[in-house]
């Protein structure tokens, strides 16, 4: 439950931008209605809606994510008030000058971000938030740990990069190629590296059994 809550601003956009690509018309009526006072000049092309009008919803759903967690008064990770954060700025940037050159990024930024947080704490303050995250349900050596945190740091690095290479070169005239990576081939990859990491912790924990 907890994968699809995480992921549940990213399956909207994606579901409202391809219905948004398939009924442009309608699309365009409801960016004009009810996103017209946020776009410079007031007016875009039905092809740009279906990006403003999933950046508006992608916006709308991390805030409702937060304001769920506060009204069951659950406490409201870091790293979700960053995406927040980080969607807004981006997302309205998106909105405001109708480019979508914004929220193209707004993955890389949340990526570099996680991995500097990570770097910072490990390497400035020696708080391996990896180890916090993990440490409840298995047990490793102190090396191990380390090799844990400098994984995840070269994994989100690289992960920033791989959108920047997805969204203004590989599918660079074709946002919704992007999209579709944005949820699907990124999450296979987060799936792959998981699985991966899983292996070569699980020979630790037999060792330090």
């Amino acid at each position: 439950m907890k994968f699809l809550f995480d992921l549940f601003p990213v399956i909207l956009f994606f579901l409202v931008f391809k219905l948004g690509e398939g009924h442009q018309e309608a699309a365009h009526a409801l960016v004009a209605q009810y996103l017209g006072g946020l776009i410079s000049g007031g007016h875009v092309t039905p092809a740009q809606s279906p990006i403003l009008l999933a950046t508006a919803v992608g916006i709308l759903a991390t805030a409702l994510q937060i304001a769920y967690l506060l009204v069951r008064g659950r406490k409201v990770d870091g790293m979700l008030w960053l995406s927040l954060g980080v969607i807004a700025v981006m997302g309205g940037a998106t909105i405001y000058f109708h480019d979508e050159t914004f929220i193209k990024w707004k993955p890389t930024i949340l990526y570099w971000a996680f991995a500097l947080a990570l770097s910072v704490a490990q390497f400035g303050f020696r708080n391996n938030l990896m180890r916090k995250v993990m440490e409840a349900n298995i047990q490793l050596p102190d090396a191990v740990w380390d090799r844990v945190g400098y994984a995840w740091m070269a994994f989100l690095a690289a992960m920033g990069l791989l959108n920047l290479f997805v969204a203004f070169v590989l599918f660079k005239a074709d946002t919704s190629a992007w999209v579709s990576f944005k949820l699907f081939g990124f999450t296979a990859i987060f799936f792959v590296f998981i699985f991966v990491q899983m292996l070569f912790l699980s020979k630790h924990i037999k060792e330090d059994a």
